[in-house]
């Protein structure tokens, strides 16, 4: 099960979050970890409208043995990520955000991969499983 959002503006950030909680609950991810997963999908939308203005939201379903999680994948063609290590520390910010968005994406999540190109755009991809801290 996967399927693809497009992110443009303001208003696809609230279709974002509405996906991901659905698909989040389907999983069987309790209220608490449904919550972690639309703060970080929320969090990673509003960076491509911010810093790409375009992109789009990937989501599927993962299936390990008898684990399952969620994958969420955000990519833009925007300006990329000058200097990953300081967009990954706690509280850094560009001066548009709060500092929240990778490494709280990171700690809400589990897991994040960064893939960025200087000029060619970002791709972030977040997962959590079901029952692992």
């Amino acid at each position: 099960m996967g399927s693809e959002v497009p992110i443009t503006t303001e208003t696809d950030i609230v279709v974002v979050r509405k996906k991901v909680r659905k698909v989040a609950a389907e999983v069987g991810f309790g209220p608490t970890d449904v919550t972690r997963i639309v703060t970080s999908a929320s969090e990673l939308a509003r960076n491509v409208v911010v810093y790409a203005g375009i992109g789009c939201m990937r989501y599927r379903v993962l299936r390990e043995g008898t684990v399952v999680g969620i994958e969420l994948t955000f990519e833009d063609q925007g300006p990329g990520i000058a200097d990953v290590e300081q967009a990954m520390t706690p509280g850094f910010t560009s001066g548009k955000g709060l500092g929240m968005g990778l490494s709280g994406a990171k700690r809400l999540m589990g897991e994040l991969e960064i893939r960025t190109k200087v000029g060619e755009g970002t791709t972030v991809a977040v997962r959590k499983w079901k029952g692992i801290v």
